[in-house]
């Protein structure tokens, strides 16, 4: 490979990094384990741990531990779950629509809502979305404003301020109160009030004032939902002009920050 690239030597190879920023002596690693020994050692290590098997846990800002059954586990394993992800073959493909029909079915019955997207890739670009889908909904385009709670998490209140400035619109923070969303006075600037149900403090919002005072001046409601959630509270589709978004990883994959936080963002309920 060195005679290919035209190089005779490793040292020659990275002759133009400084020999200060080069090491010259071995790495400080131990001498190699065996698979018991390095199972043993982590084992010991994960006995440090205590996790939320042991204590309550009121840490997570939208990833709080849940039961997942069992079932799950075994149904994601079937090949027409476990294989959709590259959809340049037919049985792929067909697993991958039935997924996308699954997964929008159960959302709609989650939210009560007719209608669901397949997905985006994590909550942040979801409640992004919702916004886009807001400005377009907006028959004045006068409305160049989202009026967006401090009660969403901070992730997605970035992501949106970050988005509405390549559409040209400004953002708004409503302040909380005693952990709830507290709106301030509504124009008729406004495309979208957004929420988060339940917030990032873990506080139950009221959705349907929420929505009713964003419906008064013409906006649309957007809420940022944990799906689970919608069936203990007040369903989505009771607060009318809603346009839900949210992660759906809650649903049924276990508590943990390594995977992407599938998300929904459906078209607005009018």
């Amino acid at each position: 490979m060195l005679a290919q690239i035209g190089v005779a030597s490793i040292e020659e190879l990275f002759a133009d990094i400084p020999a200060r920023l080069r090491l010259s002596r071995p790495l400080a690693l131990d001498a190699g384990l065996s698979e018991l020994e390095v199972y043993d050692e982590l084992r010991a290590l994960a006995q440090r741990n205590v996790s939320t098997e042991d204590e309550l846990c009121f840490l997570g800002a939208g990833m709080y531990d849940h039961y997942v059954p069992a079932l799950v586990d075994s149904i994601l394993g079937r090949s027409e779950f476990l294989t959709p992800y590259t959809p340049y073959q037919p049985e792929v493909s067909q697993g991958g629509l039935q997924a996308m029909f699954e997964y929008q079915t159960a959302i709609c019955e989650l939210t009560g809502l007719p209608v669901s997207n397949a997905s985006v890739y994590e909550g942040p670009s979801a409640v992004g979305a919702a916004g886009y889908v807001a400005k377009l909904a907006a028959s004045d385009p006068a409305r160049r404003r989202f009026v967006i709670s401090r009660g969403v998490h901070p992730h997605s209140r970035e992501t949106l301020v970050t988005l509405a400035r390549g559409w040209g619109m400004e953002v708004a923070e409503a302040p909380l109160h005693d952990g709830v969303t507290e709106l301030p006075p509504l124009g008729d600037d406004v495309s979208a009030v957004i929420v988060q149900q339940p917030n990032f403090l873990g506080a139950v919002e009221d959705l349907e004032a929420i929505a009713g005072a964003a419906h008064a001046v013409g906006a649309l409601c957007v809420a940022a939902c944990d799906p689970l959630r919608c069936r203990c509270c007040a369903r989505l589709a009771r607060a009318e002009s809603t346009s839900p978004s949210g992660r759906a990883r809650p649903s049924g994959t276990a508590w943990t920050s390594a995977v992407p936080r599938l998300a929904s963002s459906p078209p607005p309920r009018r």
